[in-house]
């Protein structure tokens, strides 16, 4: 099973892919995460990233893609995974389905979580993670670009008839419970 887990910042998908992951026993990859981690150790990844999220902006593809790829090559990802945070991009999401084309693989579901925007700045605001563009001026421009830039992977995976919403406002749990009833 291959999911791929979207919405923007604070819509809950690095919570719901945890959930998903234990319940289907499938590992769950966040780019967020690596990202997080080549930040917290000071690679040269680390610092290159850095440095375009403190202005707000998307890691450029080709990083993205070039890390993603190398990690979901791994065996732990051959039966399956959730991703978390990618594709982010259309060029990504193209990139996405040649790799998933070239290793004979499909898609299962494109689980798309839907927040009003007030509801996704007080989560983010909350949340307390000491991220250098969690103010309200940074949250509001982080989504501008997920709604100029992110939205239209959503509108190539519904082309692809993949894409599943779901109302992601409420507990975790019915959430998930949201999330769960799609995917059986």
């Amino acid at each position: 099973m291959r999911i791929i887990i979207f919405g923007p910042p604070g819509a809950g998908k690095g919570t719901q892919a945890k959930l998903l992951s234990d319940a289907y026993n499938i590992p769950h990859l966040s780019t967020g995460e690596i990202f997080r981690t080549a930040i917290k150790n000071k690679t040269d990844l680390g610092k290159k990233v850095t440095s375009i999220l403190d202005a707000g902006e998307l890691v450029p593809d080709e990083i993205v893609v070039a890390l993603v790829k190398e990690e979901l090559k791994k065996e732990k990802y051959h039966d399956g995974y959730i991703l978390d945070g990618f594709p982010r991009t259309v060029a990504q999401a193209k990139a996405y389905d040649n790799f998933l084309k070239e290793q004979g693989k499909s898609l299962y579901a494109f689980i798309l979580l839907r927040v009003p925007q007030k509801e996704l700045i007080d989560r983010i605001l909350s949340r307390g993670e000491g991220r250098s563009d969690d103010s309200e001026e940074k949250i509001k421009t982080r989504l501008e670009v997920y709604w100029n830039e992110t939205l239209p992977v959503q509108e190539h995976y519904q082309e692809q008839g993949l894409v599943e919403e779901i109302d992601g406002v409420g507990s975790v749990e019915d959430i998930f419970s949201r999330i769960k009833s799609t995917l059986e």
